[in-house]
């Protein structure tokens, strides 16, 4: 029975500080098209993006977009809701993708550029994507794979395309950590990028109306069942979660117009879709595009030639910056905001943190799901291990396993209510059944608590997934892939602590072929996954625990390592 007669008490909005509403209104604009095209007016002499030294003000922003949805209109002849894949690093083509795109009425789908060609293989397919623009650098997975998709049109770029500088150079910094070598792609009818802008000089754009209910976006997520699935993500549930980020972030910055947010977080990805892309747009703030973080010395570079004012990263991006060479140099008297999700901030960082320059590490959470801003720590409170307060016109109710809410500091799962829950899985009404209770609250798949102040407390994972670096990876993938090993009899995935990705990938393999090693079954895995996906450690066994019925016990997989992990922490 679910408990739909007991109201949500909301006992967090006497935590809330002045000046931020306890709702905002979803209504305010009837979608991202409008509310691009009014903040494109409002901001339209600041700066909006900087990538390798060049700068797009908002003003020119809104040209270059508006010529890249003439384009789409009329060389593709591409309607109102056919899907676009955008398949790129932070670059500046992607916000003129991303913003003309929705202009023009389409349905992004955002894919990582480092997919293999059977995890890109299944996102087209599924999406039913039309038209992609890709990296040229990625392009060759596409070229292999093409024909089995629905895409016809392709639209090819180089990181430097727009910015009138050598490619070397630039395209070595983006794919150093990535591929030592870059095969030749096959796409003879691709269009380049800046193509596409001069051809939508001469075409008339058409201006596109979306209903609030209408699709904007088909962001993928892991699926328990190892296949990836797309949540539904509105027009509406996109505005919300913008002005509920923006009006968090009013803690933070009375004034955020101008401030200079470091943006190095991939934007295909739905934390720094929101966070960045639209709630700074919205704000008519900065965002510097770091196109590889990972490259540590040329990131504390970056941040020592702008006084950036807001920074948003994960936990291991955080910790890598505090062991990187020269950034105990850089001048933080600027930093207002630092912020973090996608994993949980482990205390010792945040520590570190605000000792090495004077700004409190804040820390959010949310899901794909909730386009992802579900909740927010306050300004300038320190870290005490929660994960915030539900931000406006949110909800957070904890449940048992019947979806009945659970006494007050009682465990259960977490769930969510709001205009930000996505509207279901893309075409899995079974998968979307499975997280919904009663049609609006989202079962979230974390296990916590809330105080009596509202502070919600995540204390474990319902499900098996592993998040390394904020990424979330699901056991079943990996396994589907490791077991098709003709040297494998049994395979299981499980997280395994890691201080710099805070959870990698283990699997433990029983052999059917002796010789079978560690570095046989990781390359072999490389073929299908993803770098972060890929296993980390290797362990044989003879056999793995089952229950009753024959389902591998991953509990006490992952209570192996845990306890190892203490034994190696605190020696006898």
């Amino acid at each position: 029975m679910h408990n739909k007669a007991v109201p949500v008490q909301r006992p967090w909005l006497k935590s809330y500080p002045p000046g931020v509403p306890h709702d905002i209104d979803p209504g305010r604009y009837s979608s991202l098209i409008e509310l691009t095209e009014r903040a494109f007016a409002r901001h339209a002499a600041l700066r909006a993006y900087t990538s390798f030294g060049r700068t797009l003000t908002f003003g020119e922003l809104d040209h270059q977009s508006r010529l890249f949805a003439a384009f789409l209109q009329n060389e593709l002849g591409l309607v109102p809701g056919d899907r676009l894949a955008l398949m790129m690093p932070n670059v500046l083509q992607y916000p003129i993708a991303v913003f003309g795109a929705l202009r023009a009425g389409l349905t992004l789908v955002n894919t990582n550029p480092l997919y293999t060609e059977r995890e890109l293989l299944h996102q087209l397919r599924d999406s039913g994507a039309k038209a992609i623009v890709i990296l040229e650098q990625a392009a060759h997975h596409l070229a292999a794979i093409l024909p089995e998709t629905p895409v016809r049109h392709v639209i090819v770029t180089g990181v430097g395309d727009l910015l009138g500088l050598p490619k070397g150079p630039l395209v070595n910094f983006v794919i150093r950590h990535v591929r030592r070598q870059v095969p030749p792609y096959a796409l003879p009818d691709a269009i380049p990028f800046a193509k596409t802008l001069e051809l939508g000089r001469w075409a008339d754009f058409r201006p596109v109306t979306r209903a609030p209910t209408d699709i904007a976006f088909l962001q993928y997520t892991g699926g328990t069942t190892g296949v990836s699935k797309a949540a539904v993500l509105t027009h509406r549930n996109m505005v919300a979660n913008t002005l509920q980020s923006t009006a968090w972030l009013r803690q933070f910055s009375t004034e955020p117009a101008g401030s200079v947010v470091l943006t190095a977080l991939p934007l295909y990805h739905i934390f720094a879709l929101t966070a960045n892309a639209f709630t700074w747009l919205e704000a008519g703030g900065e965002n510097v595009l770091i196109a590889n973080p990972r490259d540590l010395p040329a990131l504390v570079t970056e941040l020592g030639r702008h006084r950036f004012t807001h920074y948003y990263g994960v936990n291991t991006l955080y910790n890598g910056l505090l062991h990187a060479p020269g950034f105990s140099d850089l001048d933080f008297s600027s930093l207002s905001a630092c912020i973090a999700g996608g994993m949980a901030v482990q205390a010792s960082v945040a520590e570190r943190w605000k000792a090495a320059t004077g700004c409190v590490l804040s820390q959010g959470w949310g899901l794909t799901e909730t386009s992802p801003v579900a909740t927010m720590t306050l300004a300038g409170v320190d870290f005490n291990g929660s994960i915030g307060l539900p931000v406006p016109s949110t909800d957070i109710s904890i449940r048992d396993d019947d979806g009945a809410e659970v006494a007050s500091h009682g465990t259960g799962e977490i769930c969510v209510r709001g205009p930000q829950v996505m509207a279901g899985y893309w075409q899995r009404p079974d998968e979307t059944e499975k997280v919904m209770i009663d049609g609006e609250w989202l079962r979230t798949g974390d296990v916590g608590y809330m105080d009596d102040a509202g502070y919600v407390y995540i204390q474990d994972r319902k499900k098996d997934l592993v998040l390394v670096s904020g990424f979330n990876v699901y056991p079943n993938e990996v396994e589907d892939v490791i077991a098709k090993h003709p040297g494998v009899r049994e395979v299981a995935a499980v997280p395994q602590p890691d201080e710099h990705s805070g959870e990698v990938v283990a699997v433990f393999v029983v052999r059917s072929d002796p010789a079978l090693t560690e570095s046989g079954v990781i390359e072999f895995a490389r073929r299908e996954l993803t770098g972060y996906k890929l296993p980390r450690h290797v362990y044989f066994r003879d056999e793995l625990p089952k229950t009753n019925v024959g389902k591998i016990l991953r509990r006490a997989l992952r209570d192996e390592l845990a306890q190892a992990a203490r034994a190696s922490t605190n020696p006898a």
